[in-house]
């Protein structure tokens, strides 16, 4: 990888800048500077060309939109520019998994869950629960609302959930910690 003289550096965050001014001129040159690095690591990423496309685009606005906040002090524009280009494309790649984000899925965990018993008032109960539980899971995001039902209903662990979803550790943890904490705040405003 070449190093970046000062010069190359100046550069990169002049053409930054004019793009944060919205200067059509300089925001082309942004673009054609750096259009394959960002290319070239979405199609890393994604491993589909079409999606790339996608999301370079949308790095180029991320980038547009974030232009002004830059600090050349933190890090070179490529790697700046890089590291939003990582990002978006995980984010396309976890969009595109094929993951039910309606209630099939969070219903089925819980029937799954849901042992039957000979009490027909317990069964009624468990019933009136069980859909109560859907109707608060639905308030959360559908990726919390998963990891929140595989941790609590199916037992898993944060590192399974992580697994399971794709996702590390940090985020399966977040995301049950967060759902959790939201249903509990749910259920206090509705039952109050």
């Amino acid at each position: 990888m070449a190093v970046l003289s000062r010069a190359d550096r100046a550069h990169d965050a002049a053409l930054l800048a004019g793009l944060a001014l919205d200067d059509p001129d300089v925001s082309a040159a942004f673009v054609r500077r750096f259009q394959r690095a960002v290319f070239g690591m979405a199609v890393s990423i994604t491993h589909d060309p079409r999606l790339a496309e996608d999301v370079s685009q949308e790095v180029f606005l991320r980038a547009w939109g974030a232009a002004a906040s830059y600090d050349i002090r933190r890090a070179s524009v490529l790697t700046w520019l890089l590291t939003i280009t990582r990002n978006a494309a995980i984010d396309a790649v976890r969009a595109r998994r094929q993951v039910p984000t309606d209630g099939a899925l969070l219903e089925q965990l819980l029937s799954e869950t849901s042992a039957a018993t000979a009490d027909p008032e317990q069964t009624a109960v468990h019933q009136v629960e069980t859909e109560r539980a859907i109707r608060h899971l639905h308030q959360l995001s559908p990726q919390q609302a998963r990891a929140v039902v595989l941790a609590v209903l199916g037992g898993c662990t944060a590192a399974e959930v992580g697994q399971r979803e794709g996702i590390p550790l940090g985020t399966a943890k977040t995301r049950i910690r967060d759902g959790l904490r939201r249903l509990r705040q749910d259920a206090q405003v509705r039952d109050d």
